[in-house]
């Protein structure tokens, strides 16, 4: 699924309490994974909240909300910022970033990130590939396309580094993006 489809999704407890939503992804280890969520209070008038969610307690992950156990699975922000950042990354917003070949080609900017979440409680929640504004160099410049993400991910403030052969593995929906995704990977091994 797209991130965005996360944001402002409720947050409830197994007892059917709605006690926040989310307001803003946190990623971690490069960009290469989810580390939680900042959150919002529910209502017209809610503003940002002090706690946030970090993904280890996030108990589900469904179409219409994010289930945790109960309100004890929020944490003081800072703390959830810290995690993601000590999980080998900056946590910071990959929004906005040039995505460049190794080759340097411009693939475009990062329009979405795709996430993929492995089994139930305490799976893995990955970023597995990108929603990009495309650039000229895949022929379709200002079109929104999905380009899939090496297990492994480079990242700094502004430039995503994904292999030259990602650009053959662009999708322009998620329908066949799994697909997209487990060829592109089962070729990097084979060039490994």
């Amino acid at each position: 699924m797209r991130t965005s489809e996360i944001n402002k999704r409720p947050v409830v407890t197994m007892a059917g309490e709605d006690v926040a939503q989310i307001r803003d992804v946190i990623y971690s280890a490069g960009g290469g994974a989810v580390g939680g969520f900042t959150l919002s209070g529910r209502g017209l008038l809610a503003g940002p909240m002090k706690q946030a969610l970090a993904w280890t307690s996030v108990a589900a992950l469904g179409a219409d909300a994010v289930m945790i156990r109960d309100e004890d699975a929020l944490e003081p922000t800072q703390s959830v910022l810290d995690a993601s950042a000590s999980a080998g990354g900056s946590g910071g917003n990959v929004l906005g970033s040039q995505v460049l070949t190794d080759s340097g080609v411009d693939l475009g900017t990062v329009a979405d990130v795709v996430i993929e979440v492995a089994g139930m409680t305490g799976g893995q929640c990955d970023v597995v590939g990108y929603e990009i504004e495309a650039s000229e160099a895949l022929g379709t410049k200002g079109t929104k396309l999905l380009i899939p993400l090496p297990d492994t991910l480079a990242a700094s403030g502004e430039h995503l580094m994904v292999p030259a052969s990602a650009k053959d593995f662009v999708a322009q929906d998620l329908a066949g993006f799994g697909a997209s995704i487990d060829a592109f990977r089962a070729q990097l091994r084979e060039t490994t």
